[in-house]
């Protein structure tokens, strides 16, 4: 693995990463989507996951949609569907405002999520509670969970399907070794459906 050779602190993080690529390859393959969230610095790893994944990330992604004109078609990329929540501002605000903070994930959890979805979760401590509250309504609808966080055990190590303990626990160092992660299972993603 290219990822483990650049980056040979994660190779303990292998089979996690392994088992995280498999089941993001099983939701698109089962025609769902990939939600996401956290906070801060991992609000923006949500924004770039989403970016990656949404248009040609390594390759292009050439439309073939004979229903798109041509002129657009050469234009347009395929997608791998993804929502990142966080910016959802408007109905975030307001139900932070409206109802509880620490449920504003949730809520779009269990509004957005259907059969064959998939939520990632990013904190770099695994206990925000936002997030945790997110992980929890996902499996409580039984929606299946990767979450990313630090080396320590967590709630959400302790509730995810798969979780990817990257060993750091400062926060910056914990979000530098997350963003190889995702880039790689973006372009493994990729790989396996456009390649």
């Amino acid at each position: 693995m290219e990822l483990i050779k650049r980056y040979p602190q994660l190779k303990e993080c292998a089979e996690s990463i392994g088992k995280a690529l498999d089941l993001i390859i099983d939701t698109y393959e089962n025609g769902g989507k990939i939600l996401l969230c956290g906070n801060g610095g991992s609000a923006a790893d949500c924004e770039h996951i989403a970016g990656e994944l949404l248009k040609g990330f390594m390759m292009k992604r050439e439309v073939s949609d004979e229903r798109i004109p041509n002129e657009l078609r050469e234009k347009l990329q395929v997608g791998l569907p993804a929502i990142s929540l966080v910016s959802q501002s408007g109905i975030l605000t307001a139900f932070a405002n409206d109802v509880d903070p620490s449920m504003m994930y949730a809520q779009l959890v269990y509004a957005y999520a259907r059969e064959n979805d998939l939520l990632v979760a990013l904190s770099t401590s695994g206990n925000s509670g936002n997030v945790v509250n997110a992980v929890k309504t996902a499996k409580a609808i039984g929606i299946p969970v990767i979450s990313l966080t630090g080396e320590k055990e967590s709630l959400m190590s302790e509730l995810s399907d798969v979780t990817i303990r990257v060993p750091e626990h400062e926060t910056y160092k914990v979000q530098e070794l997350h963003l190889p992660v995702y880039h790689y299972l973006c372009a493994e993603a990729e790989k396996y459906f456009f390649g």
